[in-house]
């Protein structure tokens, strides 16, 4: 893994004016000064320039997701959604919901077939998979707590389009094997094909995605809801199958939400609420895993890892059950993360042997979330803190371009449970409380959180992964809380994960051997995978010092202002 520690509050890059030398920072040591962390470092680089500017952490969080859109479009978007949970220095917390809504014409049996058969192709694949955009309208909505004017935020993002970078042996690998499902659901020419093999060092040129970003810098959130941008999403959706209307994008809104905030050892969580999962889970899995003094066990032993395992059977299998729109279900929060139920739920549990899953969920069908989901986590020298995680859902979302306009389109509608008990891409199974509805916002996994000691920031951390978001999440925070670990260690080490069904538990690679044998003597299926999450972490320690951690796993940087 590739380490830079910087100790000073010094920062030095190597981007060109056309972006063609990229430098990536893993890890940042620094006092009294603003950090941002995202998958890209030219997006942490645009949102550290923001806050050199004056500009507050949402300011460098607006600004971060924009030049994601641009350098990192396999999750990046304008075309997406995401949540944003934020800590003033004064205290105040908050969310903002700018989740995808499923069009008004969407209905709750729109994938079934005439033989009763979920076509699952057609929620995650093209113009039919496109839930209504969120993204724009969430960064519209950010602007309250900001300091400078939208026109400057989005600027940054305009000069990486226009300018173009140069991308990676990852990115160049990513956009040469999605080559022929992306001819197969764009018929005009895009900016993500060319007729040779991309390679590490080329350019990636967004004439039209820049024409995108200038019409909303002049015309505002009407710039991508109403007129150009808007007729040429709508036009789009009728090349195909698609649903959305000019009308469901003018309706959208983004929405501001009571952030969920529960105690965890004397740290105050704050997370995000429905229709995200992500806080439920979180509340409900630290919560179980105290009752059995967490702490008292080493990082990743099998006692450590089956407390953790069982912690997360049962928060999963509530989620399928009882988790969704709140403007559409009974929102049961309180309950669900309740000691009471709690310490009901966790009676099954026997250090003895694994619990079956059919003994805490009702079982309808064995199953397989995108992982393609990013995070930015963001502190700045005022004591503002930011996360943010965003999503197109899939790999490139639907994969479908919007022709004129130059952004991926999500495929967000996969999210919801298109059939009781069908799996969707990443294995989550769910049943009415987040089936098909109109104008309705599709169940998420996403988990951006920040931790208070004292009452200010302690912790700012998320990952992209799917179903596996509220997991590692989960285990970062155990890791330096109960196993006392630093935010290098607590990001890096080797992670595990279990949603309920399958009945699997998923181990990274590198994961200690001897652990997973004693899991499976214990009647656990243990299955490898290569890597789980991609984590940005931020620990600010009583003194006022920045640790910043981008994770290993991928091209994820540091950037200080």
């Amino acid at each position: 893994m590739k380490k830079i520690i910087i100790s000073l509050i010094l920062f030095t890059s190597t981007i060109s004016a056309q972006y063609t030398d990229i430098t990536i920072v893993k890890e940042v040591k620094v006092k009294n000064k603003g950090v941002v962390i995202s998958a890209h470092p030219l997006a942490s680089e645009a949102g550290a320039r923001i806050l050199k500017m004056g500009g507050n952490a949402y300011d460098a969080i607006v600004a971060t997701q924009y030049a994601l859109a641009v350098v990192y479009p396999q999750a990046g978007n304008i075309g997406g959604g995401g949540f944003l949970v934020g800590v003033k220095n004064s205290g105040e917390k908050f969310s903002l919901d700018y989740r995808e809504t499923a069009p008004s014409r969407a209905s709750h049996d729109m994938y079934i077939d005439k033989s009763g058969k979920a076509n699952t192709d057609l929620s995650q694949n093209g113009r039919l998979a496109v839930g209504v955009p969120g993204s724009v309208a969430g960064f519209f909505a950010t602007l309250k707590y900001c300091k400078l004017p939208m026109e400057q935020l989005i600027q940054p993002a305009i000069d990486l389009a226009e300018k173009g970078f140069a991308i990676t042996l990852q990115e160049a690998d990513l956009l040469n094997s999605n080559k022929e499902i992306f001819e197969r659901y764009n018929k005009t020419g895009i900016a993500f094909v060319k007729n040779v093999p991309w390679k590490t060092g080329d350019l990636l040129i967004q004439k039209e995605l820049a024409e995108t970003l200038k019409h909303i810098q002049k015309f505002g959130q009407k710039g991508f809801y109403e007129g150009k941008t808007a007729e040429l999403i709508v036009a789009e959706m009728k090349k195909e199958n698609g649903i959305i209307s000019s009308e469901d994008l003018r309706n959208y809104k983004a929405v501001e939400r009571k952030a969920l905030e529960f105690d965890y050892k004397g740290n105050q969580i704050v997370s995000m609420p429905l229709p995200s999962s992500g806080g439920i889970l979180l509340a409900q899995m630290l919560k179980m895993a105290s009752y059995e003094n967490l702490e008292k066990y080493q990082q990743n032993s099998a006692r450590a890892v089956q407390i953790m395992v069982e912690a997360e059977r049962r928060a999963y299998a509530d989620r399928a059950e009882y988790m969704g729109d709140p403007d559409f279900i009974r929102d049961k929060t309180t309950y669900l993360i309740s000691d009471e139920y709690l310490k009901n739920r966790w009676k099954s549990f026997s250090f003895t042997t694994a619990t079956p899953s059919s003994a805490v969920g009702k079982i309808i069908t064995q199953p397989k979330e995108s992982t393609e989901t990013t995070h930015i986590s963001v502190i700045d020298k005022y004591g503002n803190a930011a996360a943010v995680t965003t999503t197109l859902n899939g790999l490139y979302g639907s994969k479908v371009v919007v022709s004129g306009a130059g952004f991926f389109l999500n495929n967000e509608m996969d999210d919801f449970s298109i059939k009781p008990g069908v799996p969707n891409m990443f294995g989550a199974v769910g049943g009415e409380a987040n089936s098909v509805q109109p104008n309705k916002r599709m169940l998420s996994s996403m988990t951006p959180t920040i931790i208070l000691k004292t009452g200010k920031p302690y912790m700012i951390v998320g990952t992209p992964g799917g179903t596996t978001i509220p997991t590692s999440v989960y285990q970062s925070i155990v890791n330096v809380i109960d196993f006392k670990l630093n935010a290098n260690l607590s990001v890096n080490a080797p992670k595990f994960h279990h949603q309920w069904l399958p009945e699997t538990v998923a181990f990274e690679k590198n994961f200690p051997e001897t652990t997973i044998k004693d899991m499976e003597k214990l009647g656990y299926k243990a299955e490898q995978w290569g890597q789980i999450g991609r984590t940005e972490m931020i620990l600010i320690d009583d003194e006022g010092n920045i640790h910043a951690v981008a994770d290993g796993r991928g091209d994820d940087s540091v950037a200080v202002e």
